[in-house]
């Protein structure tokens, strides 16, 4: 039996990446799959079909995470069609970066959007359903600039630092309801868009990091089941840092 047997994942922004690592790991554990992408392309479907070979349920859903009205309907939709959700991961994010003093409003108001408020979205709509059922976890995609701060992502980081406050405030406000509230701080992780840096930048962020490797999304995926399962039973309102020893 897997460790996510008979559970529900709701999993934003799963389509590729990490979110679909995530996907695959939870499916592969026992876990019923939802997931939200801002479109259900060709991708999303190879997703779901990815995640159907493990014999669960899956669907995703097309919705604007960053959308108030949009998300409470898609929960809705979602605790309609799968019967409970017992996990969240929070993991839909975009980056618009430069320098601060270059930043556009535009900029700095699309990444809060996104990241961060997508975050309470999901959270608002899902933690009502959690409460009831006296269980629920909630696992919130941070990054190691939300602890470390980076040149030319004043936006990312402080939705990403935001990412965790949210948690740990969750984390006080739910715990007596069985919700428990986590967050993951991915550090360099090898991806399309880190492969399509030139080949000197990424081996100078390679060669700040202990491990000598970037991280992979499976990393990630790995640290999400340790949160979404028993294991961490007495663990809430912590970042679980996943960075090779970057950011110590």
């Amino acid at each position: 039996m897997g460790l996510l047997e008979g559970k529900v994942a709701l999993i934003t922004g799963a389509a590729r990446g990490i979110g679909k690592a995530i996907a695959l790991k939870f499916a592969s554990e026992g876990a019923d799959v939802a997931f939200t992408d801002l479109v259900i392309n060709e991708a999303a479907e190879e997703t779901v079909k990815e995640i159907e070979a493990f014999g669960h349920k899956v669907k995703g859903y097309a919705s604007n995470a960053a959308n108030f009205d949009e998300t409470e309907n898609v929960v809705k939709q979602i605790l309609e069609d799968f019967g409970h959700i017992d996990i969240l991961v929070n993991n839909a994010g975009i980056t618009k970066d430069g320098l601060l003093l270059r930043m556009s409003e535009a900029q700095w108001d699309a990444v809060i959007a996104v990241n961060m408020k997508s975050a309470f979205n999901f959270m608002h709509a899902v933690v009502p359903a959690m409460a009831r059922q006296k269980s629920g976890r909630i696992i919130n995609m941070s990054s190691i600039a939300g602890q470390m701060g980076n040149p030319g992502q004043v936006n990312y980081a402080a939705t990403k630092a935001g990412l965790i406050a949210m948690a740990k405030s969750v984390a006080k406000e739910m715990g007596s309801r069985g919700i428990r509230a986590n967050s993951i701080a991915p550090g360099f992780i090898v991806s399309d868009m880190t492969n399509a840096l030139p080949e000197n930048v990424r081996q100078a962020y390679i060669d700040q990091i202990p491990l000598r490797r970037g991280g992979t999304p499976e990393d990630i995926a790995n640290a999400a089941l340790f949160l979404a399962s028993d294991m961490s039973s007495y663990i809430t309102g912590q970042v679980i840092p996943v960075n090779g020893g970057l950011y110590c």
